[in-house]
């Protein structure tokens, strides 16, 4: 009988709930401990969910916490899995890794030093939606992948968050924040990227926040909140970005297209795990609806799980890594070195496209 792998969680914020409703959802996993800065909300979350809360030293040293996953915000990212690493946890983070990739690289060495592992959000490129789209590229339903097109445009979280002032502070903005999703699951499809072109635009000088507890605040803007880029992949794959918190909606667009020699994909949002996948051929005249290739309903917690599996199995590598996730901190950056720049910037990092899961799964197992 497998054993199962306990977890500590720090950070009891919004995004927690979901990560300790999809946790549950995996036998490898036993959340067993939540900390947080603020106790009270450390104490809601433990009593909502059956564990013990305890302060974030406590936990950090907590013998029997093997995975600290990291759901502070992202200014305290690099500090806690630098302090759960030297604690000797493996750690998983939420988006993003690091503002800089130059501390990223520092975190995952420290992770080599130590004999941990180094995890890192979204995991959302496991679900059943883009792992379909990995499939199809893979069995050629396109033919060769030419370019893809990748879009984000809203108008901010300050009407609906109820402390969005991060947002607009050093780590925050539409690519920072959203950008990992995006990013991250075109390396899925298609691998690591060579080089970027980009502007990095900000077009308000401060934003009003109408959402509770804080409606009527203003914060000042202290970052780019709209970006423009065109990604060159190593395989060839050209790719035109859009980020932004400064649009309104307007004409439906898809989240991300990609177009091949034989066809085109329109793939899902990547800020979720399912979605509906459609698939256009020369001739038709509508775009299929795809049947998804693997199992639906997987949730936040599954690149913890995937952890997990990584570390009951030595040698087996997680999908949602640190070299992953630190590439897409370097490729975010590219943007706005670019823009200021005015030249591309090419990549120096690099890191393995990840394994698919393999079909027929159950959404609870990550492995045959």
């Amino acid at each position: 009988m497998q054993r199962k792998v306990k977890v500590g969680f720090i950070g009891c914020g919004k995004i927690s709930s979901a990560y300790f409703e999809g946790c549950r959802k995996y036998d490898i996993l036993d959340v067993v401990t939540c900390a947080d800065r603020d106790p009270a909300r450390a104490q809601a979350q433990a009593a909502k969910y059956g564990l013990r809360a305890i302060a974030v030293e406590e936990l950090l040293h907590d013998p029997q916490v093997e995975i600290v996953v990291n759901l502070t915000v992202p200014q305290a990212h690099v500090a806690i899995n630098t302090a759960a690493l030297e604690a000797g946890k493996h750690v998983h983070c939420e988006k993003p890794f690091a503002f800089a990739s130059s501390e990223g690289r520092q975190v995952l060495a420290l992770g080599r030093r130590e004999g941990r592992l180094v995890g890192c959000a979204p995991d959302t490129f496991l679900g059943a939606g883009l792992q379909t789209c990995r499939q199809l590229i893979d069995e050629g339903a396109i033919g060769r992948p030419v370019a893809a097109l990748a879009l984000m445009m809203g108008r901010g979280p300050e009407s609906w968050h109820p402390s969005p002032q991060f947002y607009y502070q050093p780590g925050g903005g539409p690519l920072f924040d959203m950008g990992p999703y995006y990013l991250t699951a075109m390396i899925n499809l298609f691998g690591p990227v060579a080089r970027v072109a980009g502007l990095a635009q900000k077009h308000f000088a401060e934003r009003l926040i109408t959402s509770q507890p804080l409606a009527g605040t203003k914060v000042p803007v202290e970052v780019p909140t709209h970006y423009t880029g065109a990604l060159e992949f190593a395989n060839g794959v050209g790719a035109t970005v859009v980020m932004s918190f400064d649009t309104w909606p307007g004409p439906a667009l898809p989240c991300i297209a990609v177009y091949g020699t034989e066809g085109t994909l329109e793939v899902p949002d990547p800020n979720w795990f399912d979605g509906t996948v459609r698939l256009f051929k020369p001739g038709a005249k509508v775009a299929q609806e795809v049947p998804l290739t693997h199992a639906a309903g997987r949730s936040r917690g599954t690149g913890v799980a995937d952890l997990a599996y990584a570390i009951l199995r030595p040698g087996r590598e997680h999908r949602a890594n640190g070299a992953l996730a630190n590439h897409v901190v370097e490729v975010m950056e590219a943007f706005e070195q670019s823009s200021i720049t005015e030249r591309h910037i090419r990549i120096s990092s690099t890191c393995a496209q990840p394994a698919m899961l393999p079909a027929g799964l159950a959404p609870n197992v990550l492995d045959d």
